[in-house]
């Protein structure tokens, strides 16, 4: 929100509060008090950054306002342009909560110091390792990576172990989203798990056995349904999400413990500049609440972090996963991970 928008939001709530005084002072004497009004007692408001689509998010956020009073301007963009936004405003920010979809973001924001402590029961809502490890952040949702197949294939034969993929007999089969966040966040936490080596070999052998690369990770769940690829490498939600399943295609998870397992996550953090604001608190309080985490379990078919909810039918138990033991938040370097898929001639 500019500040413009928010001096026109300011006037127009004196306008109202200047109409209602006078169609009650144009009454008689006799007439009875106008009753308490939600512009005579001042209205609640918050802005948020959102990098995750008002497709997903908007029924959440309009839940928020229906149960608290508080209106929501949210601001929608990709995570990596919110992000940098959010870096260039710095303190100026309009913004009090960030909505990010992935921790990569999060990480490079509270290295920068961008983000206030959250309260300690907000913070201490999710457990690690799916939350930020100093309280400036805290995760809403996993997202697992894995293989999606076409059902002709054997699910034995396909690679638990994404480094297989290099292997020549999958040459010109396999596809990836290159430019994608998620796709991006896993190389970097392969950099982190593996050694940039290790990342820089395998998105090597990639390109050399001749990947097929896409815009999104939706283009490859079709791609692979249309047996126009025999694996992509995706999250697992877009299986759940789907109101039809996608035919010919199935997914399977890595291997327990390894990069190929990894499971990163949504979160939110509150700006430092909104760190006494209670409607911030509110907002990332409940979204972390039984209430939006079931939500996310059954609209968005994405793992909810805390106790008591269970998982997404049709997938294992996040448990079961055994993701690779990496603090999300140093997934931040994402800029690093760009310039290696660049130099590799990736994107």
């Amino acid at each position: 929100m500019t500040r413009s928008t928010r001096r026109g939001m300011f006037a127009g709530a004196l306008l109202t509060v200047s109409l209602l005084v006078t169609a009650c002072a144009g009454g008689g004497g006799d007439a009875a008090p106008a009753e308490p009004t939600a512009a005579d007692e001042g209205t609640r408001t918050l802005t948020l950054y959102s990098g995750r689509d008002e497709e997903l998010v908007g029924p959440l956020i309009q839940q928020f306002q229906e149960a608290s009073g508080i209106t929501v301007d949210v601001r929608y963009g990709s995570t990596t342009e919110l992000a940098a936004q959010l870096a260039e405003e710095g303190d100026a920010t309009p913004a009090q909560v960030f909505l990010s979809q992935d921790a990569g973001a999060l990480g490079a924001l509270s290295e920068a110091g961008a983000f206030a402590t959250l309260p300690a029961e907000t913070s201490g809502a999710v457990q690690a390792p799916y939350t930020s490890t100093d309280g400036s952040w805290v995760g809403l949702t996993g997202r697992a990576r894995v293989a999606a197949y076409n059902t002709s294939i054997p699910e034995a034969e396909v690679p638990a172990d994404v480094t297989e993929l290099t292997d020549p007999r999958w040459r010109g089969r396999v596809g990836i989203a290159p430019t994608n966040a998620s796709f991006q966040a896993f190389i970097t936490a392969m950099r982190v798990s593996d050694g940039e080596d290790a990342a820089r070999e395998f998105l090597e052998g990639l390109r050399a056995n001749d990947v097929q690369s896409f815009e999104n990770n939706g283009a490859i769940i079709e791609a692979v349904s249309s047996n126009a690829i025999d694996v992509g490498l995706t999250n697992h939600y877009y299986f759940l999400e789907a109101e039809v399943p996608p035919p010919n295609a199935a997914m399977k998870f890595g291997a327990p413990g390894t990069v190929s397992a990894l499971v990163n996550v949504t979160g939110a953090g509150i700006l430092s500049g909104a760190a006494d604001s209670a409607e911030a608190q509110e907002l990332v309080a409940f979204l972390v609440s039984e209430q939006a985490q079931e939500y996310f379990a059954t609209e968005t078919g994405e793992y909810p972090l805390i106790d008591g909810v269970p998982s997404p039918e049709g997938v294992p138990a996040l448990a079961d996963l055994q993701a690779p033991d990496i603090d999300l938040g140093q997934l931040r370097d994402l800029e690093g991970t760009t310039q290696l898929l660049t130099q590799v001639g990736l994107i």
